[in-house]
C-alpha cells in the first residue's frame, strides 16, 4: 500500500518524527538525506520526504503489505502524528 501526505512541516522535522516513531517500533534498515526504511516481523515500511510547492513536504509511505496490515495501521498512526506535530489541536480518529 502507499499513502501520501502533505504538511508544512520541513522534510528533516518529518524523517526526525518518522525515526522517533517508526524506527522506535521497527529496525532502521536504510537511511538516506530523504528517505527510511524501516522493517521488522510485520513488514516494510518505506518513507520518502520532498519539498513541494515552496514550503510544504509531500511525504511518501509505503508498506509491502496488503490492505489493512499491521504495518499499514502503523504508517497510518505516523502519518497522523505528522499532522499532529504540525497542527496540535488535531484529534487522531480511527482504528489504527
Amino acid at each position: 500500500m502507499r499513502y501520501f501526505h502533505r504538511t508544512a512541516l520541513p522534510p528533516d522535522q518529518v524523517l526526525e518524527e518518522a525515526d522517533q516513531f517508526l524506527g522506535g517500533r521497527l529496525e532502521t534498515s536504510e537511511r538516506a538525506a530523504r528517505a527510511r526504511v524501516y522493517q521488522g516481523s510485520i513488514g516494510v515500511i518505506r518513507v520518502t520526504v520532498r519539498a513541494e510547492g515552496g514550503h510544504y513536504t509531500l511525504i511518501t509511505a509505503s508498506t509491502d503489505q496488503v490492505g489493512e496490515s499491521e504495518a499499514d495501521k502503523l504508517t497510518k498512526r505516523f502519518l497522523g502524528r505528522v499532522h499532529q506535530r504540525h497542527e496540535p489541536h488535531y484529534e487522531l480518529r480511527g482504528a489504527y
